[in-house]
């Protein structure tokens, strides 16, 4: 995905190498802390899933910058909640400047957590339904250069098929593949990113 597609390296005065995307607090503490970590708690999962779904055509850096926002409006993105939203509610949510003020991404948020409770109901967890599309283990690239980092791929295509054919929207395959990364599905960090090193152990 665009906002996540890895850059070269920067190389910090305390010589800490990273992905030269990592720019600014929200987006260091970001990238050191969650991306590409591997998370298997549904709520979690379910907040990505939002979180990828509003940044389509917009920079994560948006998106982190309202995150905080996105929390409070979606109650700490409980699925339950958020599946008992009505017409009412996403009229609200189109007022609220906190958030991306979009109709269909709102409403498709509603809609992803009736389809996420169905999974939820049918599989036991979210998680053992997402992960199935790596085999349940992070796939670990070798990325040296951001031109080798794909924006989709084999396994983003068919998760992005069988969560549309499942009723979720806002999945196309280039966001699939964002929340993989973002997730831990893949390690995507370039080599000579510290945290690369810490994710492939």
């Amino acid at each position: 995905m665009q906002s996540h597609t890895v850059s070269p390296v920067e190389k910090l005065p305390s010589e800490v190498v990273r992905c030269a995307w990592a720019k600014g607090d929200l987006s260091l503490r970001y990238h050191d802390e969650e991306w590409g970590a591997p998370a298997h708690d549904d709520r979690t999962l379910f907040e990505f899933l939002i979180l990828e779904g509003a940044q389509a055509g917009l920079s994560w850096s948006t998106i982190l910058n309202k995150r905080e926002n996105y929390r409070k409006a979606f109650v700490g993105f409980d699925p339950r909640r958020v599946a008992r939203y009505d017409r009412r509610k996403i009229q609200q949510l189109l007022r609220d400047p906190g958030i991306v003020r979009n109709r269909l991404k709102i409403a498709s948020a509603v809609q992803n957590a009736k389809a996420f409770l169905r999974l939820q109901e049918e599989l036991g967890s979210f998680d053992r339904y997402i992960w199935q599309f790596t085999g349940g283990t992070p796939r670990i690239n070798a990325w040296r250069s951001p031109k080798q980092v794909p924006a989709r791929t084999t396994e983003s295509d068919a998760m992005s098929k069988d969560l549309k054919h499942r009723g979720f929207k806002f999945v196309g395959s280039t966001i699939c593949y964002a929340f993989m990364q973002a997730v831990g599905m893949v390690n995507d960090h370039v080599v000579d990113c510290f945290r690369y090193k810490d994710l492939s152990g």
